[in-house]
């Protein structure tokens, strides 16, 4: 058996994942539409044909950069600051929390999944496709935990808490003194109530 060939720590990056690396902090920080593919193939590096090699267009660029986005969503969202949770509760308390707090700092920019509908909204195009199926899952996952919690009404308890993530991702823009620093209270408020017996 031959061992693969590991790439040097200090390897250059690929065209492509410098294009994507660039795209991506551009993008997130000042919109898909906002920012031209010159602007990106200057960030990266390279050249215009360099970029369309890996990717047929811009859309699908942007179709990348949110399928990379949504890898490090789960991520954030199902380890929390890096841990684990047996218990729902806790689980999705502890992401709310670490969200409200990172919805305030200077950089914050949203959700780039939720930006991604807003800014496109033609249901075909890629890169709003990617975002779309992205919230369908999240809308399930969190029902599921709901249930998990023995919330008396888990679909709408799930619904409900994807609305408040969906508030802090927006109003966190807006304000460090806005209503995200209550989401965490308001959350534990919403599971408090749709758990008790009925």
């Amino acid at each position: 058996m031959t061992k693969k060939a590991e790439k040097p720590a200090n390897a250059p990056l690929r065209a492509a994942d410098r294009i994507r690396a660039s795209a991506s902090e551009l993008f997130y920080r000042e919109g898909i539409r906002a920012v031209g593919v010159d602007e990106v193939v200057d960030r990266a590096g390279v050249t215009k044909p360099s970029l369309y090699r890996s990717f047929a267009s811009k859309d699908d660029l942007a179709a990348a950069y949110l399928r990379d986005y949504e890898l490090n969503f789960w991520e954030n969202f199902e380890r929390p600051g890096g841990k684990s949770y047996s218990n729902p509760r806790d689980h999705v308390l502890a992401y709310i929390g670490q969200l409200a707090q990172r919805a305030v700092a200077k950089d914050y920019r949203g959700c780039g999944l939720s930006n991604a509908a807003v800014e496109y909204p033609a249901r075909d195009n890629p890169a709003r496709q990617v975002a779309e199926a992205h919230k369908k899952v999240f809308r399930k996952r969190l029902r599921e935990l709901a249930a998990q919690m023995g919330a008396r009404q888990p679909n709408v308890l799930g619904d409900a808490l994807l609305l408040l993530i969906e508030g802090i991702y927006v109003t966190g823009q807006q304000s460090e003194d806005g209503p995200a620093q209550s989401a965490l209270a308001a959350a534990k408020l919403l599971i408090d109530a749709s758990v008790k017996a009925g």
